[in-house]
């Protein structure tokens, strides 16, 4: 977002998530580098009294979010009240639908980059392939292909898959995955016993395929 602001005559105010603030900070060293002047891109850490300041400060006009539905849904309304333009892009459920005719090589390694990829918690990460005509006859490769990436703590170099980013984050995923399962999906490739050497307690895991997944099953909800 702040690259389109700041072009547009804007300073900015940016406040990433505190657990996870690394690529932004990152970004902002860049900016300088690049020359972007002092006091344009400006960061800022903390939780809730630093996100409410945001929506209340009579300085700031506008507010763009990222992230999950109970937070947006109280910065549009907090935001809304002070006066503010704001957007919030919240929960994504993000589907790829797979024609018969699709091209196998190439939507097999769309997928498996998409659906895996920084361990599936982008906002843009794909949960959701529906098949026209069925998964059964793409199982296998897919399984394959999502059996090789390594996953390996995120500094090394032949990771695919980092960790989830919390404790809270894995326990939750896994008690998803088991509930399609008992609910009558198809556990096609259970990632969810990896291990990686020398960290063992780390929030592992391994890439997760569900079959014959129906929409009013928690997992896929």
């Amino acid at each position: 977002m702040f690259p389109i602001a700041v072009t547009c005559g804007n300073t900015f105010v940016l406040k990433p998530s505190e657990k996870d603030p690394g690529a932004a900070m990152m970004l902002a060293e860049l900016a300088m580098e690049a020359g972007l002047p002092k006091g344009v891109l400006n960061i800022v850490h903390g939780t809730h009294d630093v996100v409410n300041n945001i929506c209340d400060d009579e300085a700031i006009k506008a507010v763009s979010f990222v992230g999950s539905n109970t937070a947006g849904m109280h910065i549009y309304s907090r935001a809304s009240a002070s006066g503010k333009r704001v957007q919030c892009n919240m929960g994504a459920k993000n589907h790829a639908i797979i024609l018969p005719d699709a091209d196998r090589d190439a939507t097999l390694n769309a997928l498996i980059a998409a659906g895996f990829g920084a361990a599936g918690q982008r906002c843009m990460a794909l949960s959701t392939a529906v098949f026209v005509g069925g998964s059964e006859p793409w199982e296998d490769e897919l399984v394959k292909r999502a059996s090789s990436l390594v996953v390996n703590t995120g500094t090394a170099n032949d990771a695919d898959l980092g960790p989830v980013i919390s404790r809270q984050a894995k326990d939750r995923i896994c008690k998803l995955v088991q509930s399609g399962a008992d609910s009558g999906a198809r556990l096609v490739l259970d990632g969810r016993e990896i291990v990686v050497p020398q960290f063992e307690d780390g929030n592992f895991i391994g890439p997760t395929v569900l079959a014959d997944v129906k929409g009013d099953m928690k997992c896929y909800q």
